[in-house]
């Protein structure tokens, strides 16, 4: 990778602290603080200004909706350098952004954007610096010289936002704090590519504080704390869960549920995948969720079904751990239940409805549209199985997987095992893919082998899908 393509990586934020929010000064000196916080996750309304920080700081008015005026932006740039201010001490770094963290608490999503913009505009790394640097790693290759040079190179690349963010990292509710706060930038990068350096750098430094090496894997049973389970029901992505009895269900002595934690985030899943221990591949899920179907004989379980995985936290978005949570399932299930043979997951297939709209006028669409009605050897239910095995067997985005989710378990290692008519009858199934859903399986022995496969454009898949389309 060269230096420029490292760079783009690159990037953090905010906006300092004020101590005494709203204390001293005239009015116009100080942030307007808004009544109702906002919210991690929403995206409030913003009136986006044409002038960066650096025109708003050299000058002497505010324009239009700017939130901060010039004077606010001025000391608001102070007081953020100060936190990275290398007089002060780790203790007292930390103190400052936390103090900041309050006031952003507090802080309208305007006055929010501003500080936002000051770190991705205001600490960036010096670009003399990395010009001279670079122009001498270039001129000593092959020499002695060039470790020395390449550490001089890396060092100018650092920005000053790294410094800023690992200072917020320091008090204890730091790291919430930051997940929290790209949460909320994230459906901004769009419409404001001047953030992309602060989204950019918060992945990057999310990617190395949450590697998996520091997460802990927990099962969750109905005997954890409330306060854990009811985060189970708010985070469930996938299927829905209804109230306490569904919980209660998914929790069952024939069911597993494992999350993965950060000790930063204690008592915050960061993601979680829901499992059936069952006698072989199922292909309906509503059997699983039926609260008033028998449990199932443990001593007979042969098939683990990984049948819901949720991400929980938005502000992670980018940072890839579902690979390790499944292997690190597969191995303690293998533990626990040694005659588990079989390991795959029930899912399903949300982008092929808007895939295949694509592909064919509506009137055609039309015949699908009580696939539940259509008998087992219709023309029109053997068409609409060849399109799903052509668009999770074929079709390709950018070098990867078109599905997102098959983009998930094929990159994992795993392969297209069945498509399952009906699988999820559901208003949500028909409407994201006709009812359909597919079984992705995890042969260990196979892993490295598909994920090789898909690396030089080609999708692992069992025969029968092929069939499907042939």
């Amino acid at each position: 990778m060269s230096p420029t393509d490292w760079i783009t990586r690159g990037a953090s934020l905010w906006r300092p602290s004020f101590e005494k929010a709203g204390g001293g000064g005239a009015p116009e000196d100080r942030p307007r603080i808004a009544a109702e916080p906002a919210k991690a996750g929403t995206v409030p309304t913003i009136a986006h200004a044409s002038r960066t920080t650096r025109e708003r700081l050299q000058a002497t008015l505010r324009r239009g909706q700017e939130a901060l005026s010039p004077r606010v932006l001025r000391r608001t740039l102070a007081e953020m350098q100060a936190i990275v201010d290398q007089r002060a001490s780790e203790v007292e770094g930390s103190r400052r952004a936390r103090a900041f963290a309050q006031w952003y608490a507090g802080a309208g999503a305007e006055e929010r954007r501003d500080a936002w913009l000051l770190v991705s505009e205001q600490f960036g790394p010096d670009p003399k610096k990395i010009k001279t640097a670079r122009e001498h790693y270039e001129a000593v290759q092959g020499t002695p010289e060039e470790g020395g040079a390449e550490i001089r190179l890396r060092r100018a690349l650092v920005s000053p936002r790294m410094r800023l963010l690992q200072r917020f990292a320091a008090f204890p509710e730091g790291m919430r704090f930051l997940v929290d706060l790209r949460a909320e930038l994230l459906p901004h990068l769009k419409s404001d590519k001047r953030l992309l350096p602060l989204d950019a750098e918060l992945e990057t430094l999310f990617s190395t504080w949450f590697d998996v090496a520091f997460l802990e894997l927990r099962r969750l049973s109905w005997d954890s704390p409330a306060s854990l389970l009811e985060k189970l029901i708010k985070y469930e992505a996938v299927h829905d869960i209804r109230g306490w009895s569904d919980l209660k269900n998914r929790l069952d002595s024939d069911r597993r549920c494992y999350g993965f934690f950060h000790p930063r985030l204690d008592g915050e899943p960061l993601i979680f995948v829901e499992v059936a221990l069952t006698d072989s591949i199922s292909d309906c899920i509503t059997p699983l969720l039926d609260e008033a179907a028998a449990v199932a004989d443990l001593t007979k379980a042969t098939t683990a079904i990984f049948y819901s995985i949720s991400n929980c936290q938005t502000g992670l978005r980018g940072v890839s751990f579902g690979d390790s949570l499944i292997k690190r399932v597969v191995e303690t299930l293998k533990d626990e239940f040694p005659k588990l043979k079989t390991f795959a997951t029930l899912s399903p297939i949300p982008g092929f409805r808007g895939w295949l709209t694509k592909q064919l006028p509506a009137e055609k669409l039309a015949a699908w549209e009580k696939p539940l009605e259509l008998a087992p050897k219709s023309p029109e239910r053997q068409e609409l199985l060849s399109w799903a095995a052509r668009y999770l067997g074929k079709e390709m985005h950018e070098g990867k997987p078109a599905d997102p989710v098959a983009r998930f378990h094929l990159g994992n290692g795993a392969r297209v095992e069945r498509i399952n008519w009906a699988g999820d009858p559901s208003s949500k199934g028909l409407k994201q893919s006709f009812g359909l859903m597919v079984n992705y399986l995890y042969d260990p022995k196979r892993l490295d082998k598909h994920r090789t496969m898909l690396s030089q454009g080609e999708i692992p898949m069992a025969g029968a899908i092929e069939d499907l389309y042939r």
